[in-house]
C-alpha cells in the first residue's frame, strides 16, 4: 500500500504549507503563473501527492518533503494538464513528466514556462525592446502635471456612457463619484471624489454621504453615483432606465468618456487630475495613428467575434462582439506596436517567452480591467469574477509601465517572468511560518522532449507536452506509472470561452497548437452544465486512463463540489470508467479569501485527494461499509480541527462525500449517499468539528 491510499496520510501537513502558499501562489510558485490560468492548483500540494503516491504506507513525507528525490525511470501523465501544476512538481521530483490538454492556450503557456528560458538571452531581448518601442510606447502616455511639469500617466481612468431613452443625452454609468481609496480605508481614510458637474477631482474621507466641489460648489452624495445594479438614472430628464434595455436599442457596443488621470510627477509623487482638453486631442492622435498603422499592415490586431456562452453572455448583452471590442484604441495602438516588435527578435526562444508575457499582460490592459485604489496593485484585472463582467469605469494602465506601474509589459516582465527563470534555477518549497524556501530539487532542465511518445519509449526526466482530446492520448497500454491531475467542474468557469480572449491574439502567429480558427472551444472539452453529458465526458478521459495505466498504477485526482450532482456525475465517471476509490483525504485549497470564495455563503476552503485503482486490480474482498466510511471522515475532520481549520459546513460536506466514495461499488449507491451526508452534516453541531477564527498562521505554523 502507497502511504497516499493510507488513513495516516499526513494530509495536516500538506494543508499547513497549502496554507502559506495560497496567499501568495504567485510568487512561491511562479513557473505556474507565466501566465494566465484557471483553477490553478497549489504546488505544494501536488508535490505532497506525488511523494505519497511513491512512499509506502509507513513512509516520512515531512521528512521526504525536503529532500531532493530522484525518481528516475517512472512516468506521470496529467490528462488535464492546465497551467502545468503536475508536470513541475513531477519534473523537480525526477519523474518523466507528461501532460495533455484539449486547450491550445494552455498548452502554449506551459510550453513557455517548462521550456528553454535563457536569462541572459530574454534580458538582452527585453532592453532592445524598451529602447525601441518601450520608448514609442511610454509617449502616448506623457502629459503635463498641475504645474505644467512633462510627467509620465500612470493610469487614464474611464466610465460608460449611453444615451438616454428618454431625452437621447449620454449619461455617465457612474456607481459611485469615489474614483479611488486606500485598500485599507480605516487606516487610510482619504478617497479622491469626481464632482459630476465639473469634473473637478479633489479629496474627501471615506464614508462620507455629503461632499461639495471646491470649485463649482455642487453638492452630492459621492457614495451614490447615477448607475445602481441593472438600472441607471439620467440627471437632465426624469427618466430611470435598465442600462441593458438601453445598450440592446443602441445596437453597439457603450461609449467610454475619458474623465481622469493618476500621473507619476517628477519628483516622484503621485497626482489625481482631471483630464483636459490636451489629453482628448492626444487620444485622438492615437486612433487615427492606430487607422493608419491597421491599414499600411504594419500592425495586426484581433478580428475574431464572440460565440455565445455562459461566460460570453454579459459581455455580448454589452454590445462587446468581437474581442478587439475589449480595448481602447490607445490600447490597441501600444499592444500593435509591442506585438510587432516582439516578433521581429532574431532569438527564438526569447521571442516566444516575451510572446507569452505579451499574451499576459493583455488580461490587465482592457476594458474589462478596473481600479483597485491604493496601497495594493492598482490594477484589477479583468479575470477577477471568473467572468467576461464589463466594468461601467475602466482603468487604463500604461501598456508599457514605470517603476511605479502595475500590470504593465516591464512590471510583468519582472514579477512574473524574471521571477519564474530564478525559480526553475533554484526550486524552494515553503518550510515553517515565514522566511525563504528551502533548495529541494535539481533545477529544470528547460527541455521539452519534441513529439509525443507513442511508441512507449520515454527520456529519463523528460518533458512531454500534447495538444488534444485526453479521451484520445495515442499512448500505449500500460505505459504510465502515475496519473495525476485536477479535472474540471461540470458547472463551473468554461475555460475556453474565457481563453478565446488570449487565443484572439495567439492565432495571429499560428504555431502547430494554434490553427487559424476562431475558437479554443471543443464539443469534447470536460466541461458541461449537464451532469450526464459532464460525466460522459469525464467517463471518457478516466477510460483512457484506465487504458494506459499500469495494473499497479494510481489515479489521483483533486476535487470539491457543493452541489449533489458533482458528486453523482463523479462517482459515475469513475466506476463506468473501470476504477474504483481506495481513499479520499482531505487538503488545503486556494485562498480562502479568492474573490469567488468570499462572495459564497458557505466557501469550500478544501479540496478532496480521490485516490483510484483499476477495480480489476483493487481488493474488493471487503470494501469499507457506509458506517466505516462515516467513521473515517469523522476522524479526519478531527484532525483538522486539531490542526486548526475552521471549516463550513460546505467543506464538512465533500470531507463526507469523498470518503463514502471509498465504499461505492455501485453508481446506483451514490443517490444514497446524498441522503446519508445531509442527516450526518444535521446530526454534528458546527462547532464539534469547526474551531473559532484564529489567526492562521498562529495555528497553522506554531509547532513548525
Amino acid at each position: 500500500m502507497r502511504l497516499i491510499e493510507s488513513d495516516q496520510f499526513p494530509f495536516e501537513f500538506l494543508s499547513r504549507l497549502a496554507e502559506r502558499e495560497s496567499w501568495r501562489k504567485e510568487i512561491h510558485r511562479p513557473i505556474y503563473h507565466v501566465h494566465k490560468w484557471w483553477a490553478k492548483r497549489l504546488g505544494s500540494v501536488f508535490r505532497g501527492i506525488l511523494l505519497g503516491c511513491t512512499l509506502g504506507d509507513d513512509g516520512d513525507l515531512a521528512t521526504e518533503f525536503y529532500r531532493v528525490q530522484d525518481i528516475n525511470g517512472r512516468t506521470v501523465f496529467d490528462p488535464f494538464m492546465g497551467s502545468g501544476t503536475t508536470l513541475g512538481e513531477a519534473h523537480k521530483l525526477g519523474f518523466t513528466a507528461l501532460g495533455r490538454d484539449i486547450n491550445p492556450v494552455a498548452v502554449e503557456a506551459v510550453s513557455t514556462a517548462l521550456g528553454p528560458l535563457d536569462r541572459r538571452a530574454i534580458l538582452a531581448a527585453f532592453e532592445s525592446l524598451s529602447a525601441g518601442v518601450g520608448e514609442r510606447i511610454r509617449g502616448l502616455y506623457r502629459c503635463d502635471d498641475s504645474k505644467g511639469r512633462p510627467c509620465d500617466v500612470l493610469y487614464h481612468f474611464w466610465v460608460m456612457r449611453i444615451a438616454c431613452p428618454g431625452c437621447e443625452r449620454p449619461v455617465d454609468l457612474f456607481p459611485s463619484y469615489v474614483i479611488a481609496q486606500n485598500a485599507y480605508p480605516d487606516r487610510k481614510p482619504d478617497v479622491q471624489i469626481v464632482c459630476p458637474a465639473c469634473g473637478t477631482i479633489f479629496l474627501g474621507r471615506h464614508g462620507q454621504t455629503v461632499a461639495s466641489c471646491p470649485v463649482c460648489q455642487n453638492q452630492f452624495d459621492p457614495t451614490r453615483g447615477r448607475a445602481r445594479g441593472t438600472k441607471a438614472a439620467c440627471p437632465n430628464c426624469p427618466c430611470e432606465f435598465t442600462v441593458l434595455d438601453a445598450v440592446g436599442a443602441a445596437g453597439t457596443r457603450p461609449d467610454f468618456r475619458h474623465f481622469a488621470k493618476l500621473v507619476l510627477t517628477g519628483d516622484g509623487g503621485k497626482q489625481y487630475l482631471p483630464a483636459s482638453p490636451a489629453d482628448q486631442t492626444a487620444y485622438e492622435r492615437c486612433a487615427a495613428d492606430l487607422r493608419c498603422e491597421v491599414d499600411s499592415g504594419r500592425i495586426r490586431l484581433p478580428d475574431l467575434r464572440l460565440e455565445h456562452g455562459y461566460n460570453t453572455r454579459q459581455a455580448m448583452g454589452y454590445g462587446f462582439r468581437s474581442w478587439r471590442d475589449f480595448f481602447l484604441d490607445r490600447q490597441l495602438l501600444a499592444l500593435g506596436w509591442l506585438r510587432a516588435d516582439i516578433l521581429k527578435l532574431e532569438d527564438e526562444a526569447a521571442r516566444k517567452a516575451l510572446l507569452t508575457l505579451f499574451s499576459g499582460v493583455l488580461e490587465f490592459n482592457n476594458l474589462f480591467a478596473s481600479y483597485k485604489g491604493e496601497g495594493t496593485g492598482a490594477v484589477r484585472h479583468m479575470f477577477s469574477h471568473h467572468i467576461l463582467k464589463p466594468e461601467r469605469t475602466p482603468i487604463e494602465a500604461n501598456v508599457w509601465g514605470t517603476p511605479k506601474s502595475s500590470g504593465s509589459f516591464s512590471s510583468l516582465f519582472r514579477g512574473r517572468l524574471l521571477r519564474a527563470i530564478d525559480y526553475r534555477h533554484a526550486p524552494t518549497e515553503l518550510v515553517g511560518k515565514s522566511g525563504p524556501g528551502r533548495v529541494c530539487a535539481a533545477a529544470f532542465s528547460g527541455r521539452l522532449e519534441p513529439g509525443w511518445p507513442a511508441n512507449g519509449r520515454f527520456a529519463s526526466r523528460g518533458i512531454y507536452l500534447s495538444h488534444g482530446d485526453s479521451a484520445r492520448t495515442g499512448l500505449p497500454d500500460g505505459s504510465i506509472d502515475l496519473i495525476v491531475t485536477d479535472p474540471p467542474f461540470f458547472d463551473n468557469v468554461h475555460y475556453s470561452e474565457l481563453a478565446d480572449f488570449f487565443f484572439a491574439w495567439q492565432q495571429l502567429v499560428p504555431t502547430g497548437r494554434q490553427a487559424a480558427c476562431g475558437t479554443t472551444r471543443s464539443e469534447s472539452e470536460v466541461q458541461d452544465s449537464d451532469p450526464l453529458r459532464f460525466a460522459r465526458k469525464l467517463e471518457g478521459v478516466f477510460r483512457e486512463c484506465q487504458r494506459i495505466l499500469n495494473d499497479d498504477g494510481l489515479l489521483v485526482f483533486t476535487y470539491h463540489h457543493s452541489r449533489d450532482e458533482g458528486w453523482q456525475s463523479l462517482g459515475e465517471a469513475v466506476l463506468g470508467a473501470g476504477f474504483v476509490v481506495v481513499n479520499s483525504q482531505p487538503v488545503k485549497a486556494e485562498m480562502s479569501v479568492a474573490t469567488p470564495k468570499s462572495q459564497a455563503k458557505e466557501p469550500i476552503q478544501l479540496d478532496i485527494i480521490l485516490v483510484c485503482r483499476k477495480a480489476c486490480t483493487a481488493d474488493l474482498a471487503a470494501p469499507p461499509s457506509v458506517s466505516q466510511a462515516l467513521d473515517t471522515a469523522r476522524a479526519k475532520l478531527r484532525r483538522l480541527r486539531q490542526a486548526g481549520f475552521a471549516l463550513s459546513r460546505n467543506d464538512r460536506k465533500i470531507v463526507l462525500f469523498g470518503q463514502l466514495l471509498a465504499s461505492l461499488r455501485s453508481a446506483a449507491a451514490m443517490a444514497e449517499f446524498a441522503e446519508t451526508v445531509e442527516l450526518e452534516l444535521a446530526s454534528v453541531e458546527p462547532n464539534d468539528i469547526a474551531l473559532p477564527r484564529q489567526p492562521a498562521q498562529q495555528v497553522l505554523f506554531g509547532d513548525a
